[in-house]
């Protein structure tokens, strides 16, 4: 797996022996100027969390080091329990997760507000020979799998929706995440949603106890997994599955329809989400209401302290934010994300202008 520090910033670069200077203790050559240190106003601010959006992320820090080369964003991919953890224990400026946290986990994380960023879908990725991309699954075929009651691949539940396809008697091998995940919660929040036995078994949460399977760490562990494990099934967010060149199912949603997940289709899921988000903007979007609505979709969240101890790390995560929900919202869809719908990201920015510094006073964004 991936477990990637990702540190994109355009800094000065320090000394080092070269054809125009000397190493340690030497003299450098005649004619050399001399190298400049880290600029002066350099600031560091590091984040840690989901990996669902991290394509995203990545992209976003490096385009934004373009713009503020003083700034240093520093985003270690580690999953969503472990971006809550480290919010709440403040070893990091930002933590970020796909699940919202609980009442008992803002109540420990005294201050944590909540930042949508984006929204992803949640694919059910297979690897079973001869069949392609567009598999038709429905949520009793799902639920059965990760249940661990549909076994093989042609068994009625899955076999009465692909008429035509020719499904080999195999076993299914599902693959779950084994850390704590906001890739699971909303794939758990779904399979709660549409099975009365997931609801009253497993149930809902960034770590479930699942009935079997195989266990993977990270999107990045469960496409590996998925890819090299003939007869496999797992979940992972459609960045992943297109970079991974990983098959995906068309699941049908409430309306009945059969929906592949696309932007349009998870920008579908969220259409009317802004009218009834709360004010801490958490909110859940599974199993919308709409035909074209791609029913295991949701928003990713950086957490953040309402008021920054650090005056400087503050104001360089309040202009990151500022320009992540606004020019940077125009890069989402190449990477297979959907932007934030025009409403819920004026709440967010609402959100972030109201972060303060160490003194109370509001931090407001600037425009790098």
């Amino acid at each position: 797996m991936l477990r990637t520090s990702l540190a994109i910033a355009i800094l000065a670069a320090m000394p080092a022996c070269s054809r125009d200077g000397g190493g340690a203790g030497e003299a450098p050559l005649p004619g050399a100027k001399a190298k400049e240190g880290p600029a002066a106003g350099a600031v560091t601010v590091t984040g840690a969390g989901a990996t669902f959006p991290f394509p995203l992320y990545t992209k976003w820090i490096a385009e934004f080091g373009k713009r503020a080369p003083d700034v240093k964003v520093d985003y270690q991919s580690i999953g969503s329990g472990g971006g809550i953890r480290q919010i709440t224990e403040r070893t990091v400026d930002f933590g970020a997760s796909d699940a919202p946290m609980t009442d008992e986990q803002l109540a420990k994380a005294a201050g944590v507000v909540h930042v949508p960023t984006c929204l992803g879908a949640v694919v059910v990725t297979y690897h079973v020979d001869g069949v392609p991309s567009g598999l038709r699954l429905g949520p009793d075929a799902i639920s059965g799998i990760f249940l661990g009651t549909v076994k093989t691949w042609d068994d009625a539940a899955i076999a009465k929706e692909n008429p035509g396809v020719k499904l080999p008697a195999k076993a299914i091998a599902s693959v779950h995440r084994s850390d704590g995940s906001g890739t699971t919660r909303i794939f758990v929040d779904y399979l709660s949603a549409v099975s009365p036995a997931w609801k009253t078994g497993p149930g809902s949460g960034t770590s479930v106890s699942w009935p079997g399977g195989l266990g993977a760490k990270g999107n990045e562990g469960v496409s590996a997994t998925v890819a090299s494990t003939p007869g496999a099934v797992g979940y992972v967010e459609l960045a992943y599955a297109v970079q991974n060149k990983l098959p995906f199912a068309s699941i049908r949603n409430k309306a009945g329809q059969f929906v592949a997940p696309s932007v349009e289709s998870t920008t579908a899921a969220a259409a009317g989400s802004a009218a009834r988000m709360p004010d801490d903007l958490r909110v859940s979007i599974v199993d919308a209401e709409g035909d074209g609505a791609y029913p295991i979709a949701g928003f990713t969240y950086v957490l953040l302290h309402a008021q920054q101890k650090d005056a400087r790390k503050g104001k360089a995560l309040v202009d990151f934010l500022g320009w992540a929900l606004s020019d940077g919202q125009k890069l989402a869809g190449d990477l297979h994300y959907a932007a934030l719908p025009a409403a819920v990201a004026e709440k967010a920015r609402r959100k972030v202008a109201a972060v303060t510094g160490p003194d109370g006073a509001a931090i407001a964004p600037g425009k790098p």
